[in-house]
């Protein structure tokens, strides 16, 4: 991922909507209402009251199946630091092979238990500029048909989606050829399109952090992509700036386009952002960080629609600092971060 912003690709479970299915029900899948959560490292991982947080938590995660490793372990108390991750909503980022399959198991699920699915498509042609989660879809062709199999998958069911964190953010700071620049505008226009023209499916463009730039620099090109059309956008998503740095970011983006509303990414922002080390990696799998505030559609703001765990915490933002590929689980990351954390 490019040093401005750190966004490492985090694909979803390669599964069926059958095997998918299969295996909630395996973890205990609650579709009660505001859950039956019990005290205790053994206990299973259920919803969030859906009035503070109608995202679907989502019960087998590396997260739930580090829990479920150390209680059988008998590490009780590390499984109750992973159980701050297990608990909340995080986003599902629905990978390149079986897009249709992804987007409608996690939906599905989601619809059982009286929720959202939280969705986070990051497959642009030429996606990252070569960092750590270079890729993407071959072509504008595979992209617009890879849209359109997420679109079927989520079909009327209700989705919160991200789209392509970093695309915006790097035609801006001209990390995306300049050949490669009108197609991209084009691919993001197409993408809300499509998204929007389904029933329940909210989609928020990513719009950078508060310290990659300025506002000024990236309104009019998420105008172009097709802000428009779009429920608003997106801010740090998988970086650490504060909560409260976010705000005055997305505030400022925001009057400058009639007034978006906006969704910012707390999952790691506990301790803000990493200032000690090389300010171009500072992104990437940064010391001492902590897991913010937990994932709400009540915010301090009215125009913040959310702060959601968009990246999920404890998957690696590549391979630096003694990190595995970008998108793989870390559990001594994980540890770390929810034992930094408060309760």
């Amino acid at each position: 991922m490019y040093g401005s912003q750190g966004t490492p690709v985090s694909f979803g479970t390669r599964t069926s909507a059958l095997v998918l299915g299969a295996a909630l029900l395996m973890a205990g899948c609650s579709s009660s209402g505001d859950g039956d959560r019990k005290p205790g490292a053994g206990a299973k991982i259920t919803q969030q009251p859906k009035g503070a947080d109608p995202i679907w938590v989502n019960p087998d995660t590396n997260a739930a199946r580090q829990v479920a490793t150390y209680v059988k372990a008998g590490r009780t108390a590390d499984a109750e630091q992973i159980r701050k991750i297990a608990e909340q909503p995080t986003g599902e980022w629905i990978g390149a092979e079986n897009p249709k399959a992804e987007a409608q198991g996690f939906t599905e699920a989601a619809d059982q238990a009286g929720r959202t699915a939280l969705l986070v498509l990051y497959n642009i042609p030429h996606r990252d500029c070569g960092q750590y989660s270079q890729g993407g879809a071959g072509d504008g062709d595979a992209y617009r048909a890879w849209i359109d199999a997420v679109a079927q998958g989520i079909a009327d069911r209700s989705a919160t989606v991200i789209l392509e964190p970093d695309a915006i953010l790097h035609l801006v700071d001209g990390c995306t050829p300049a050949q490669f620049q009108a197609e991209r505008y084009d691919l993001l226009a197409y993408a809300v399109t499509k998204l929007k023209s389904l029933t329940h499916t909210k989609v928020y463009l990513d719009a950078g952090n508060a310290g990659w730039g300025h506002p000024d620099e990236i309104y009019q090109p998420l105008e172009r992509a097709g802000l428009a059309k779009a429920d608003g956008f997106a801010v740090n998503v998988s970086n650490f700036y504060s909560t409260q740095d976010s705000i005055t970011y997305g505030k400022q983006l925001s009057a400058k386009t009639a007034n978006k509303h906006f969704v910012i990414d707390t999952s790691r922002n506990g301790n803000g952002p990493y200032t000690d080390g090389d300010t171009d990696e500072n992104w990437c799998n940064p010391p001492g960080r902590a897991l913010g505030e937990t994932p709400t559609t009540k915010t301090a703001d009215p125009l913040v629609d959310a702060y959601l765990w968009i990246k999920r915490p404890g998957e690696s933002d590549g391979t630096c600092k003694g990190g595995p590929k970008a998108g793989d689980w870390w559990p001594s990351y994980a540890l770390k971060l929810a034992q930094a954390s408060t309760p």
